[in-house]
């Protein structure tokens, strides 16, 4: 009895041991695995700082780091894509350097300026103008020697034939052009009015920031916030395309100047009497009398769903800040809300690179490209070092409904308000005038024009607004061809 009392007990304490020896080792792996497990998470949260938080902190106005990195680092060069240098560091003669833009005023805002708070590309890229990636042998070698190592030079999209045309163009009136290839989504170019030449930003930095009247430091081409007017008839147009299977064969309109419905009265631009119209025609025409009477027929949500597949009230695929274009149309707008927002006007709002953005997706059969305005990064001994490749955002229109309003859009310069852009040679251009009421006196207007040319299909489109520039066809329209003709010419 006491030799099997003893057993019994030894085996028991055998047992609590090895009970207390698998608690322990529990413990211990349960602590490696959440070290491990902290230790993955900082390996990840470093990468993705790497890869991208790093670029938007260096990037941040308010970090010291940029002035060290400028102590160390020649600011690398913005180069347009026909290789014309827009910014680049010259030499003081003394051991320092100053910013130079050879382009002065042209490419003001989209190269912008690498001082107080940087504009721009200058912004955009800050990161990488400042980082050095050339021969690592070299980069010591001046490092020991307390030489400036050169940064990343940043190669853009910008066409300066293009540009230049579109500055020139603008003249001193108020106003953006933007333009892009509907292929690829590249950004060929952006101009913004008033203006200001980036080489005297130092010195002028007061006046131009307290400039509230003319706002010359605003990007209009992308911040710029306006009613669309009647290019806004393109929308219009493809929700009637929509909800009538693409068949507007039996519309018919008598357009007398005016047109009410259930209390609200529209009348045409400078109350014209367009006749009797059919679709087409009132879209070539831009007969906002007709427009009234095609928006009385659509259905508030289906409008509303089409409106959210162009990208109103959302984000939009673009690198650089932007103004969201805006619309409250929905199943509780009012009758006279409908009317307005079908002729553009009413508290529908956007900005000239959203309407570029849905004239390419137009014509490129309803598909997106994402805009991009850096092609390549190169370090100073001409090794790339990132390449940017053309990619779909998504489509926006179908196909056939895109086909009909190129169709319509080449109309309106055939026969109807954009007949200045109709004498070209080798190539043919498309589009939609407006002109947009932006005050209580009705007198007043913004000029629009969006359209695509190509050669034998379309290749870019242009987007110009010209603020209080009245009529989209007799402004908006010429500006628009000296750009085409100087992509095609």
């Amino acid at each position: 009895m006491k030799i099997r009392f003893w057993s019994e007990k030894t085996e028991k304490k055998k047992e609590n041991r090895r009970r207390h020896h698998y608690d322990n080792n529990r413990e211990i792996s349960v602590i490696t695995y959440v070290f491990l497990a902290v230790f993955v998470a900082m390996l990840i949260y470093l990468g993705y700082f790497t890869q991208i938080s790093a670029k938007n902190i260096i990037n941040s106005n308010y970090n010291k780091r940029q002035t060290l990195l400028e102590s160390r680092i020649v600011r690398g060069d913005i180069i347009s894509a026909d290789g014309n240098v827009l910014a680049t560091n010259v030499s003081d003669g003394e051991g320092g350097y100053f910013r130079s833009y050879p382009y002065r005023n042209t490419f003001a805002h989209i190269v912008g300026y690498s001082t107080h708070g940087v504009l721009g590309i200058e912004s955009m890229e800050n990161y990488t103008l400042l980082t050095c990636d050339g021969n690592i042998v070299r980069r010591i070698k001046n490092d020991l020697e307390g030489v400036k190592n050169h940064g990343d030079n940043v190669y853009t999209t910008l066409n300066t034939k293009m540009q230049e045309a579109a500055y020139d163009a603008m003249d001193d009136r108020k106003g953006a052009v933007v333009a892009m290839n509907v292929k690829t989504g590249e950004i060929l170019c952006v101009v913004s009015k008033p203006d200001f030449d980036p080489n005297e930003v130092i010195g002028r930095w007061d006046r131009l920031n307290e400039d509230t009247e003319n706002s010359p430091l605003l990007n209009r081409a992308f911040l710029g916030s306006y009613p669309p007017g009647s290019t806004f008839k393109i929308v219009t147009a493809l929700e009637y395309l929509k909800e009538h299977g693409g068949n507007v064969s039996d519309y018919g309109f008598e357009c007398k100047g005016s047109f009410e419905y259930k209390g609200s009265l529209i009348n045409c631009f400078n109350e014209t009497s367009h006749g009797w119209v059919n679709f087409d025609d009132s879209f070539a025409q831009s007969c906002n009398s007709s427009f009234a009477n095609i928006s009385s027929k659509l259905d508030k949500k289906k409008f509303a769903s089409t409106l959210s597949d162009l990208m109103f009230n959302k984000e939009l695929p673009l690198p650089f800040k932007y103004s969201m274009a805006y619309s409250d149309i929905g199943p509780s707008s009012s009758t006279d809300d409908l009317l307005q927002t079908g002729i553009g006007q009413g508290r529908t709002t956007i900005s000239p690179i959203h309407m570029l953005m849905i004239t390419s997706a137009i014509a490129n059969d309803g598909v997106l490209m994402k805009p991009y305005v850096i092609s390549e990064i190169k370090n100073a001994d001409g090794g790339t070092i990132k390449k940017t490749k053309a990619r779909e955002y998504g489509r926006l229109i179908d196909e056939n409904h895109a086909e009909s309003l190129r169709k319509m859009m080449r109309e309106v310069v055939v026969n109807g308000t954009g007949r200045r852009a109709f004498d070209t040679e080798g190539y043919l251009i498309s589009g939609k005038t407006g002109s947009a009421e932006y005050s209580s006196n009705k007198s007043l207007s913004h000029a629009w024009f969006t359209g695509f040319a190509g050669e034998e299909e379309p290749e870019i489109a242009v987007t110009v607004i010209v603020e209080g520039g009245g009529s989209g066809g007799s402004v908006a329209v010429p500006v628009a061809k000296r750009v085409f003709d100087a992509y095609f010419n």
